[in-house]
Parts: C-alpha cells; sequence; structure tokens
C-alpha cells in the first residue's frame, strides 16, 4: 500500500518534474510563501507552478458543494419552475431601480479597472449589455428540454430499451469580466444542471450585484435551491485553479485569454472533468481573384464593430489582386475606426512590405490602448512568429495582412497560424468556396463577415461558449456551447 503525506512546507531550488521528464525548481517567493494545507499544481505544457492557497481552495470547494447539494435536489424540480426561475431572472433585470443599483457597482468596478490600465471594452454592463440578457433569459423560459426525452427507442420481443436525456450534474464556469455571461451560463439550469461561477476580478463586483439583487431572488421565487447557481466570491485566480482541480464536476468550461483556459483546461483534464474551453480568438478573411470588391469591403467592415473573438483579426489577400482590394481594405479600416472615433493599425508580414510605399510605413497615430492613447505607426512590420498574434484593442481596429499566392496557400496558412476559429472566403465563384469549406480547419465558415459567429445571432440561442479546434475537435457536439447542449444520456429497460 502506497503512503502519500501531505506536504507542508516548500524549499527553494528543488526540482519538479513534468512533461515527461521536463523541470523546473521551485523559487523563493513559492517557497516562502506556501503555507501547510496549501496545493500545489503545475501547468503542463508551460511548466508554470500554480499555487493554491488553502484558503482558495476552501471558497471554491465550498462552492462547488453547494452546487452538488442543490443539483441533488433538481431532479424533483418541475420544468415549469425551471421557466419561472428565468422570467423572474429577466424581470428584475428589466427593473429599472434593480439595474441602476447594479450599473452604479459597475461603474465603479470600470473605474477601478481603467485605473489599474485593465481593459474595460467586455466589462460595461450597458443597456444594450441588459436587453441582450433579458432576452436571453426569456428564450430560456419556454425551451424544450433534454431532461427525461426519449431520444431513442429499440424494440425487442417483449421489452424495449430507451435512450433518455438527462442532467449532466454540476458545471463549472471560469470567464472574463463579462458580466452577461453570468446569465448566458444560467442556460445549463433549463436541462436540470447547476453552475457555478468564478468570474474575473476587475467584474466580481458586478457579478455578485446581480447575484444578490436579480439572480438569487429569482431562484428563491421559483423554488430552486439556492445553490442551483453560485458564485465563488475571491479575486484570485487560484480560486479558479482550485475549482477546475476539483473532480466532482461534470464539466468545466473556461472563457478567456489562450494561456489562462489552457491551464485551466490541463488542470479539469487532470481531475477528470470534461472540457469546454473557449480562449484564444481573431477571425480570418480570405479574397481571392474571384472576390467581389464590394462585398469585401462590407465585410471587413462589419466584422470590426468591436473586440471580441469572433472580430476579424488577419485578412488574407491572394497576390493577383492585393494591389486593387489593398484600398478598399483600408477604406473599410477608416470606416470601423471612425465609428469608433480612433485610427486603425495594420501589421504588415515583412515579406509583404513592396505593397506599401514607405510613407505609410513611417505614418504615425494616436492608437487608442487600455492604458490611454500611444503614438504608434498605423501600419507596422510583422515578424513570421507573430503572423497568428490576436490583437486585443480598444477602440482603434487591429489586423494583420497576408498576401498569399492562392487561395489554397491562404488556407494552409490559416490552418498553421491561426487558432482555426472562424474562416470566411469572398468569392463569387461556388467551386472555390466547396474547395474552401472541405481544406479548412475551422468549425465556423462563412462567405461574409465574421462576426454571425454567436449563439444568439446564429442559432436564437445565448451561447455559454464557442469553440476553436486549435486543440482538436470536439467530440459529439457542435462548437457553439448553449444550455440545451449541456446533458447526459441514461439508458432504461421498459418491460412490455
Amino acid at each position: 500500500m502506497s503512503h502519500v503525506e501531505q506536504v507542508n512546507r516548500l524549499e527553494a531550488g528543488t526540482p519538479v518534474l513534468f512533461g515527461g521528464g521536463q523541470c523546473v525548481r521551485i523559487d523563493a517567493d513559492l517557497a516562502a510563501n506556501f503555507r501547510p494545507g496549501d496545493r500545489l499544481e503545475i501547468a503542463p505544457k508551460t511548466g508554470e507552478l500554480l499555487h493554491i492557497p488553502a484558503r482558495e481552495k476552501a471558497i471554491a470547494g465550498n462552492a462547488v458543494s453547494q452546487a452538488l447539494a442543490a443539483f441533488e435536489r433538481m431532479g424533483s424540480v418541475s420544468d415549469e419552475a425551471i421557466g419561472q426561475f428565468f422570467g423572474a431572472f429577466a424581470e428584475a433585470l428589466a427593473d429599472d431601480a434593480i439595474w441602476d443599483r447594479v450599473s452604479r457597482i459597475n461603474r465603479a468596478d470600470v473605474a477601478d479597472a481603467k485605473s489599474r490600465g485593465r481593459s474595460t471594452g467586455r466589462l460595461v454592463a450597458n443597456e444594450k449589455m441588459r436587453l441582450g440578457m433579458i432576452d436571453g433569459l426569456r428564450g430560456w423560459i419556454e425551451a424544450p428540454s433534454r431532461r427525461g426525452q426519449i431520444l431513442e427507442t429499440v424494440r425487442h420481443d417483449g421489452f424495449r430499451v430507451e435512450l433518455v436525456g438527462a442532467a449532466l450534474g454540476v458545471v463549472a464556469f471560469v470567464f472574463e469580466g463579462r458580466p452577461n455571461v453570468l446569465a448566458d451560463a444560467c442556460g445549463v439550469i433549463r436541462g436540470g444542471n447547476t453552475v457555478v461561477f468564478r468570474i474575473g476580478s476587475d467584474a466580481l463586483k458586478t457579478a455578485k450585484a446581480i447575484m444578490d439583487l436579480a439572480l438569487n431572488p429569482a431562484l428563491e421565487k421559483a423554488g430552486l435551491p439556492l445553490g442551483a447557481a453560485t458564485l465563488v466570491e475571491s479575486f484570485s485566480h487560484a480560486s479558479g485553479w482550485a475549482m477546475f482541480c476539483d473532480g466532482r464536476l461534470s464539466l468545466a468550461v473556461a472563457r478567456g485569454s489562450g494561456r489562462a483556459v489552457e491551464t485551466l483546461g490541463s488542470l479539469a483534464r487532470r481531475a477528470g472533468v470534461a472540457t469546454s474551453l473557449h480562449g484564444t480568438g481573431g477571425a480570418w478573411i480570405i479574397a481571392s481573384e474571384k472576390a467581389d470588391a464590394q462585398i469585401f469591403e462590407e465585410a471587413v467592415y462589419r466584422s470590426l464593430d468591436r473586440k471580441v473573438c469572433n472580430t476579424l483579426n488577419t485578412v488574407c489577400l491572394t497576390r493577383a489582386v492585393a494591389g486593387d482590394l489593398f484600398p478598399v481594405l483600408c477604406k473599410s479600416l477608416q470606416k470601423a475606426a471612425d465609428r469608433r472615433g480612433h485610427p486603425w493599425k495594420m501589421h504588415l508580414s515583412k515579406r509583404d512590405k513592396p505593397l506599401v510605399g514607405e510613407k505609410h510605413l513611417e505614418r504615425m497615430a494616436p492608437i487608442a490602448r487600455a492604458e490611454g492613447t500611444v503614438e504608434e505607426r498605423q501600419i507596422e512590420l510583422l515578424d513570421p512568429e507573430e503572423v497568428g498574434k490576436e490583437w486585443e484593442w480598444e477602440d482603434s481596429p487591429e489586423i494583420t495582412l497576408l498576401l498569399a499566392d492562392s487561395v489554397d496557400e491562404a488556407v494552409s496558412l490559416c490552418n498553421r497560424y491561426s487558432p482555426q476559429f472562424v474562416g470566411s472566403l469572398i468569392s463569387e465563384d461556388p467551386t472555390e468556396q466547396k474547395r474552401f469549406y472541405e481544406a479548412l480547419n475551422a468549425p465556423f465558415v462563412g462567405d461574409s463577415f465574421t462576426r454571425w459567429v454567436d449563439g444568439q445571432y446564429a442559432l436564437r440561442k445565448p451561447e455559454l461558449g464557442l469553440s476553436n479546434w486549435q486543440n482538436g475537435r470536439l467530440f459529439g457536439r457542435g462548437s457553439i456551447l448553449s444550455g440545451d447542449s449541456v446533458f447526459t444520456v441514461r439508458t432504461r429497460y421498459v418491460r412490455e
């Protein structure tokens, strides 16, 4: 029998092995800050040592315990009561007095984030966000549930076997500071699941206000257990790490930056928890010799209204039309920039420098950044290793421009350098479109603007996240994760 001891102290310089022979050493700060009851994890790909203090472990564990206790009671909760919860939650958000209180707290969150040089584009809980949350919640009131639904029946002599939809369990979410996701993620409750959230520290107070003023009262009004939706009340990333290490979860969903999501996903998989990861974004538009210039101009413009995961990040032009379409691209960028009141920014592959003159490369512009306005070159040359970089912009639309000899080469570049997420081909040739669809390794493919990739817009369902294929295709479901796609299947024998 093996004996496992609790490690109560660490020594600086101690080697930690990972990834089949790689090694990282404990530094002096980690050794000094580690306390009895703390936990040490390692991110497999990066070798980053993750210190989870006992306090954060307890906060996350208690939240999961509440959600698990609530799930055990959800079996006796009717679909009608769940519908009443969504209606009550929507009504609370529609109450001006309640929303005014949420807005005051959100303004304080935004001001605090700005003072620390943080990006706030997704943090602001404005009227548009409020209406989107309300519409999404109301969409779940009458939505069908997979819970108890007979998905398939196989008949035998004297009996039948039924495949029956069922609730999955506790679903954990870690997401960036976008308050509306709090409402969107509640979609998993429609199918009898429960949910536990960990939101970015910039939006924690806003999330807590929504929980206290709208979500929890709606649960109580509908007769659902309060733990059906639980917020991890911690500003520390360690609480999210601790939550994803909890093997009691049925599904772990992470949204945010690529590296953070990758780390969370590795922790959940190591704990034996299924994952749905929504990290690196950035869409590609490819334009061929068969492109209609007006359609190309409109597609670029409509793909740059604001920075989210499906925003246009990279434009790839075939060389035969680059001279003709480059001015069209600049016109679209200018229109998108005028809409937001700030200049645009372009990164051009170094090998494609001849496309623009030296005058263009010397032009400076006041680019809006999270830390404020910064004078930068409006067109900068890009190193090859940065071709796949996702640009996180505030109000200055920002893209990469590449040239390719053919659509086939453009697709190859996209498959190699993009997050394999969204691809669009501007071409009037059906054969070219068919070849593009077959060759591109991305779950979302189109022939126009890229911002259509949204669960609410495309499927009329509040989305919980959008997955890419950067880390492999998904098993048994589409890349739009919505509340009604979180279920399991039970098998039942019935005598006849």
